[in-house]
């Protein structure tokens, strides 16, 4: 079974061979998939660029900023789990070593609300990277946010949020979540759906990476037509603009 391949040696190619370490890294990396809501959050810093993620897609720059006196390094991750996955490869390479990182979800639970918190605590694999970076787990789960869970659980209370806990489930499909999948995946737990969570904890898991993920909730899939509530990238950008903030502060506590 290809799934059941994972070999935790030394691959041909390596992200050191590709990216060189950049001098002073900040010690927390913040990075949000949406790329209004990073430009949103960008603009209220006097940012400075220290790296580039280079691909034939395009450039995405790595900034500096500086959050209550800490320095904080900021980028926008690409959508779908093996590019952001790749993506982080060659930012640890470059010389991150703890990153928060924040998206749009779908809900499995109606009562959670728009834009509402949710963070994870494990991950159905149910796509593809996960399984090169960790054996295949019986229950097909990887447990996510074993650190930081509880200091981002306090930002929350003191800003006033209410949040979610639960399984999220990562695909690779965004097209193919069928009613009788969605109906499974709550039977196994899960509360919401996304594309990263599974394969960027064992990334991080693998490398030796401190990782946690929140996802804001946006699209429902748990009503009897699909409901794209705040989707789109620029719909509610202000609560969006407000909940990234949130990631900040858990960084400047964390550095």
């Amino acid at each position: 079974m290809i799934l059941e391949e994972f070999e935790p040696g030394l691959a041909v190619l390596e992200p050191d061979m590709i990216k060189e370490k950049v001098a002073d890294f900040p010690e927390v990396t913040v990075a949000c998939f949406s790329q209004k809501l990073f430009r949103s959050v960008l603009s209220h810093f006097e940012a400075r660029q220290i790296a580039d993620l280079d691909s034939c897609v395009g450039e995405f720059p790595v900034y500096e900023i500086e959050y209550k006196g800490k320095r904080i390094a900021m980028y926008q991750a690409l959508v779908g789990e093996p590019l952001c996955v790749a993506e982080y490869e060659d930012l640890m390479a470059a010389g991150s070593k703890r990153l928060i990182l924040l998206g749009n979800c779908g809900v499995l639970d109606s009562s959670i609300e728009d834009c509402g918190i949710i963070i994870p605590t494990a991950a159905i694999r149910d796509e593809g990277t996960s399984y090169h970076y960790a054996e295949p787990s019986d229950n097909d789960m990887i447990p996510v946010n074993k650190k930081y869970r509880e200091e981002f659980k306090e930002v929350l209370r003191e800003a006033g949020y209410p949040y979610t806990e639960g399984v999220t489930w990562t695909t690779d499909a965004c097209y193919r979540e069928t009613r009788e999948k969605i109906g499974r995946r709550k039977t196994q737990g899960a509360i919401c759906v996304e594309m990263e969570c599974a394969g960027m904890q064992a990334l991080c898991d693998f490398r030796g990476t401190e990782f946690f993920h929140f996802f804001y909730a946006g699209d429902d899939l748990d009503h009897s037509e699909w409901e794209p509530r705040s989707l789109k990238c620029d719909v509610r950008l202000d609560d969006k603009t407000k909940i990234m903030f949130l990631a900040l502060e858990l960084a400047a506590r964390i550095c």
